[in-house]
């Protein structure tokens, strides 16, 4: 007999659960990490990502019982360590209604990390950042969070940039 599955989820170990639930449903309604957003529901807005080992992975399309042996990270994850990334998100004005800005910063977090060192432009960040959703910014403040974000992968203050 094995012990019931589980992932690390922002650090913490939790148990996975063994029914049909998808994975949003499990952070919001069972761990309380509303951040993590449910636009759309289907895959396509972004808004509802988060990391799974490090990767981007759709939420609302992810079923919870796949993810024993994984590390979870949500907005709250990101939050919790402090991540500058955050910071310049409202600093360069990224933020207005709130609905894509987990799954955006999220995505650009996984992006940051998989360039880290690397030159990075607006190009690239359009590209990393082509499966969320935008209904507010026009995309052009949070390209800026993104390159300031990770402009100095080393800064203490990123966003100044």
């Amino acid at each position: 007999m094995t012990g019931t599955p589980s992932a690390t989820v922002n650090g913490v170990a939790v148990p996975v659960p063994s029914d049909g639930r998808r994975l949003v449903h499990w952070l919001r309604e069972d761990l309380g990490l509303t951040g993590t957003k449910h636009p759309c529901g289907a895959g396509h807005c972004g808004g509802c990502s988060v990391l799974v080992d490090g990767h981007p992975a759709l939420a609302c399309t992810t079923m919870a019982a796949t993810l024993g042996d994984t590390e979870i990270t949500t907005i709250e994850g990101l939050a919790a360590r402090g991540d500058a990334l955050l910071r310049c998100f409202v600093e360069k004005g990224a933020v207005q209604c709130g609905m894509c800005t987990p799954g955006m910063v999220v995505a650009a977090r996984a992006f940051l990390n998989a360039t880290y060192g690397a030159r990075r432009t607006t190009a690239t960040v359009r590209e990393a950042l082509a499966g969320n959703v935008c209904r507010c910014t026009g995309y052009t403040q949070i390209v800026r969070a993104v390159l300031a974000a990770g402009a100095d992968d080393h800064a203490e203050n990123p966003c100044e940039n």
